[in-house]
């Protein structure tokens, strides 16, 4: 049963630390797992985060630690000595312990680094800092289990008692050869099964699914959502193993991805900070670019009804329909190009698939189009029955509407999907494409598109 913070809990811990009641506090606290204690504290005011964090033993407050959000996180290592931090990410994995490090200032990373008495920890934790990030070398783990295929199913297992001690859990056991390179991995049901005296080589699996140093974390995210994975090992330049990502860290690269996802989808740029505890003047940069590069898109949106200054004169009826027109054709595109997005995102559509996207999407807007052109016309004639709004000639202004409606929702839903291919194809990023871009350009056509239609079928009204 997942664990609730209630209020309740957040009022009885705050008097208890007034209080200064500690061990009620440790009974308390005592069931919880780390991440129920993070999101603890994490509701708290920071003296009593910190208050309560020096109360846990050192085991737990190492896994708190990197369960924090990032604005208490900073708050709590800039509290401390270089020395306490080192301390602290003693009880991490190398990449926990990486990204903690990383999250402080370069001279400082130096002073931790130095204060990590397993020097071979603190140079697996330098190596991983060395790499991108958003790399598979930046997100991966350097402890791992792995075993010579030349040995024995007996030295295997004491190789692999000897090398578990490091690692929490048991993923994988994998294989490598005299020079370290990854060959295979080795199944444990195998391993139990065979004889004493059998090589490794005789019962290791050799097809396995693997990625380098320099795999995108987008990229390892989506291999291992596709084959199912819960472990990935990752090699280097020439394939020696340096290490393994597990599913846990694919999770927060997955959320990273898809709220980014949103942001560019909603014309902002990214967030790199909490929303919490960004600055008013972050904020404002982060917004204002888009919304202005979009408020002089359409600002194409006047120029376009200048040109048909002369129609508008002489049927000032038409002004009434742009609204509807614009907000049609960019809603429907918006759609589109959301439905797109995801589904490139996921990997259901390529740009080889962009004729059956073009067909699909041809048969969708046409139909949608018709849809809202009807429903248009009929609010037309159903208006004209009891009103003289429209004047005598209301049948023809209801199927210049309802003709324009089809045209507008038809360019809207191509334009929405097969921009986000197009832009994917010349290696832009699709999520540029973004519902409010699409707005803007389907806005600004779709009124030349009504104008021209209305002086097609309006030509003895205009003249």
């Amino acid at each position: 049963m997942q664990f609730e913070v209630s209020s309740e809990l957040i009022d009885e811990i705050k008097s208890l630390v007034e209080n200064h009641d500690n061990a009620r506090i440790q009974a308390l606290l005592i069931d919880l797992f780390p991440a129920d204690i993070a999101e603890t504290l994490d509701r708290l005011d920071f003296e009593e985060a910190q208050y309560i964090y020096e109360l846990l033993d050192e085991e737990t407050s190492s896994a708190v630690l990197i369960e924090l959000k990032e604005e208490l996180r900073e708050e709590l290592l800039a509290s401390f000595s270089s020395k306490e931090i080192a301390e602290e990410i003693d009880n991490l994995d190398s990449d926990d312990a990486a990204d903690v490090i990383n999250e402080l200032p370069e001279d400082r990373q130096t002073e931790v680094l130095s204060h990590i008495e397993d020097i071979e920890q603190a140079g697996d934790i330098a190596d991983l800092l060395s790499f991108e990030e958003d790399t598979a070398g930046s997100l991966m783990a350097k402890e791992l289990v792995r075993v010579n295929h030349l040995d024995s199913v007996t030295a295997c297992i004491d190789e692999i008692r000897k090398q578990a001690e490091s690692v929490d859990v048991l993923y994988a056991v994998y294989v490598v050869d005299d020079k370290e390179r990854l060959v295979g991995m080795l199944s444990l049901k195998k391993l139990l099964i065979a004889q004493p005296n059998t090589r490794i080589e005789e019962i290791y699996d050799k097809d396995i699914i693997q990625v380098t140093t320099a795999t995108h974390t987008a990229d390892v995210a989506e291999i291992m959502q596709k084959y199912d994975l819960v472990v990935v090992p990752v090699v280097d330049t020439v394939g020696r193993l340096v290490g393994r990502i597990t599913i846990d860290d694919v999770v927060d690269v997955i959320r990273e991805e898809e709220t980014d996802e949103a942001h560019k989808m909603a014309g902002i740029e990214t967030f790199d900070e909490p929303y919490m505890s960004m600055s008013f003047i972050n904020m404002i940069k982060k917004r204002a670019g888009w919304l202005v590069i979009l408020f002089l898109g359409e600002t194409l949106t006047a120029t376009a009804m200048s040109f048909f200054e002369d129609q508008l004169a002489k049927a000032v009826i038409l002004a009434l329909f742009v609204p509807l027109i614009i907000s049609s054709g960019g809603n429907t595109g918006s759609q589109a190009s959301t439905l797109i997005i995801r589904a490139m995102a996921l990997g259901e559509i390529t740009f080889r698939d962009w004729w059956r996207i073009f067909k699909k999407e041809l048969a969708v807007g046409l139909t949608l189009g018709l849809l809202l052109g009807l429903v248009g016309f009929l609010r037309v004639a159903l208006w004209s029955s009891f009103s003289t709004i429209y004047g005598p000639h209301w049948m023809l202004i209801g199927i210049t509407v309802g003709i324009t409606l089809v045209g507008v929702v038809l360019w809207g839903n191509l334009a929405g999907s097969l921009l986000p291919v197009l832009l994917k194809r010349v290696k832009l990023d699709p999520a540029v494409c973004s519902a409010p871009f699409v707005a803007t350009l389907v806005d600004v056509t779709g009124l030349v598109i009504y104008f021209t239609a209305a002086t097609i079928i309006l030509r003895g009204i205009l003249l």
